[in-house]
């Protein structure tokens, strides 16, 4: 395949122990966070480079990442304790590229953080890190941490510059809902991982009250590369409002699974095709979920000819979300699919909004009951009632995201759904295969 790959946060992948200091070190690694050591360029010039590249979020929101740090500078120069948090609690469903990050290239997340606390006057960072990431990802975060202080990079007045950054590594207990930035900082705190009412937003009042800026592991891992090789190169990676390159993390019916990092605006049906080797033994595409399971979930034929980025996939009737792209092909039963989503939701549920937490499990269990041969007609009206009645209404996205799979698997495949209730808990896929055989 001749377009680009691996060129920012998965850049030293193809070294022998790429997340190693020394094989960041060969790629340029630390040279941005030591030149701003040395001249101490002012934060808005640092800040309106990331606006220029077109970095925005990498964890589901999409938010710009240079107008969200920008959102510090009235408190950077004021006294008192500010902080920098990296969300690596990575815990969307089919999502699974800040992990890669952590595994092979944690020297970009630890001086793109060390660059935001410089940027937003911030001298402590906490990297939240997923509970279930014990076995590879946090030991090799944890050792490059130590290379970092042990090169004098880190810690107080760094290299005799005046700056100081302290960088600590947090591991959470596996909630989902720690996802959410407000809850992230409750658990920080020792609190029960459950959001906060926004306004105050993190900005004003954050971890312990102070001024925090939280952003994902995939959009701190960006900075360094972007301000070494110059926002305008990576702007022109991706398409307009869209700039550079994201990972997309590609799992179900393909020959190819994988992480790709990839520039924005790619078609879809060159990454299915040309990067994944196509549907999994030749067989027909039915739906995809395009940026991991809290997106609408997209028939093919609404979204073969979508390119993948913000714009691309909400024209599709979807969202880019995490990136992580579930690909489902004609053998896959809607019904049990989505019994899976509603399950997950569920259980995620911190239950502190009435909403979420009744609605999810009113979810699963209607499509359970459809599942087991007893449902009615009327059940559909009323999953889709209770969904309705959730979205919007909670007080994090968690909320949304239980309600728009709901909502969009009725709305394109309500048939299956028919289906099942009018034949006793049959799938109309294990009928429609039967009859072929």
């Amino acid at each position: 395949m001749s377009r680009i790959q691996n060129c920012v946060v998965f850049e030293p992948l193809s070294l022998p122990n790429s997340w190693t200091l020394e094989a960041y070190r060969s790629i340029g690694g630390y040279s941005v966070w030591e030149s701003i050591l040395r001249d101490k360029p002012p934060a808005e010039k640092i800040i309106e480079d990331l606006k220029a590249s077109g970095l925005r979020g990498r964890g589901g929101a999409g938010f710009p990442t240079g107008t969200k740090w920008s959102f510090m500078l009235p408190a950077r120069d004021k006294p008192g304790q500010k902080y920098v948090v990296c969300n690596s609690d990575e815990s969307e469903p089919g999502t699974c590229h800040d992990r890669d990050i952590l595994r092979f290239n944690p020297h970009a997340l630890i001086e793109g953080m060390a660059i935001g606390g410089y940027v937003m006057g911030a001298t402590v960072g906490y990297n939240y890190i997923r509970g279930e990431f014990m076995a590879e990802p946090v030991p090799r975060f944890e050792a490059a941490l130590k290379e970092a202080y042990a090169a004098g990079l880190l810690g107080k007045n760094v290299a005799g510059s005046g700056v100081d950054f302290d960088l600590h590594c947090f591991v959470g207990a596996g909630a989902y809902i720690c996802g959410e930035e407000t809850a992230l900082l409750e658990s920080l705190e020792g609190k029960q991982g459950k959001p906060r009412f926004k306004p105050p937003f993190p900005a004003n009042f954050g971890l312990y009250g102070r001024p925090t800026t939280i952003n994902n592991t995939q959009s701190f891992a960006s900075v360094p590369t972007i301000l070494r090789k110059g926002p305008a190169w990576f702007s022109g990676l991706g398409v307009a409002n869209a700039g550079g390159t994201v990972v997309f993390s590609v799992s179900g019916h393909v020959n190819r699974p994988g992480n790709y990092e990839l520039p924005l605006g790619i078609p879809f049906r060159e990454l299915l095709e040309d990067v994944c080797g196509g549907v999994l033994e030749g067989r027909k595409l039915k739906a995809v979920i395009p940026g991991g399971s809290s997106v609408p979930v997209l028939p093919a034929a609404n979204i073969i000819d979508a390119t993948m980025d913000y714009d691309g996939l909400k024209k599709a009737g979807s969202a880019l979300g995490s990136a992580a792209v579930i690909v489902m092909d004609e053998t896959t039963c809607m019904v049990k699919v989505l019994e899976r989503i509603t399950r997950f939701y569920r259980a995620e549920s911190c239950g502190q909004c009435t909403p979420c937490r009744e609605g999810t499990g009113w979810m699963n269990r209607i499509v359970r009951k459809i599942l087991a041969g007893q449902g009615t007609k009327s059940d559909l009206d009323l999953i889709v009632d209770v969904a309705n009645r959730i979205e919007g209404h909670t007080i994090c996205a968690l909320g949304d995201a239980a309600a728009w799979p709901v909502q969009s698997f009725l709305r394109h495949y309500r048939h299956e759904f028919e289906y099942m209730i009018e034949n006793g808990g049959r799938s109309i896929v294990t009928d429609a295969a039967r009859r072929a055989a």
